[in-house]
């Protein structure tokens, strides 16, 4: 549940409706997102069916229960083994936007490496990317006919820089598409 930001054009900060129901609906970091007509951002879906066109990418995380950073892990808390997601940022508990009622959206262009994106496709530098119906890049378009990037590089570990054997010499981050935001 995360994005890491290569490079980008713009960063804006839109309103967050205050009546957003973080638990019923996250929204993580990495998602698109866009604009209802209030001016707050919001999911671009409703029930599996896009009802808002993506505005851009969220840069932060509205969530009750789980971090939202590529450094977010689960930890396990007890003897009967719960656990409790963590995060660079606990004291918000995982809402980013608590503080300020904004968002952070990345738009207009920018290169970005996301673990929010659809499973089960073949992924081919160059191709378009789209949105599917749960907010994540896909290489299908699901009905808004709206090109929101290229693929530079499909699924691949991304390292942490913590010494390892997984990649590079690090332990990985996870899985992350990479690719260039056209909006």
């Amino acid at each position: 549940m995360a994005l890491i930001e290569i490079y980008h054009v713009i960063a804006s900060n839109y309103n967050v409706d205050p009546a957003h129901d973080a638990a019923a609906n996250p929204i993580l970091e990495g998602q698109f997102v866009g604009l209802n007509s209030g001016g707050f951002v919001t999911q671009t879906t409703t029930g599996n069916v896009i009802t808002q066109l993506p505005h851009g990418l969220a840069g932060d995380t509205i969530a009750s229960d789980s971090g939202a950073t590529p450094y977010a892990a689960d930890i396990v808390i007890g003897s009967g083994g719960a656990t409790r997601s963590t995060s660079n940022r606990v004291s918000d508990f995982f809402n980013e936007t608590q503080g300020s009622g904004k968002m952070t959206v990345y738009h207009g262009g920018g290169e970005f490496f996301t673990d929010q994106y659809a499973t089960g496709q073949t992924w081919t530098p160059g191709g378009d990317c789209y949105v599917d119906t749960s907010g994540l890049l896909t290489m299908t378009d699901a009905g808004s006919g709206r090109v929101v990037g290229r693929v530079v590089e499909g699924p691949s570990e991304y390292p942490s820089g913590v010494p390892g054997t997984d990649v590079e010499g690090s332990i990985t981050l996870g899985e992350f598409v990479r690719f260039v935001l056209t909006l």
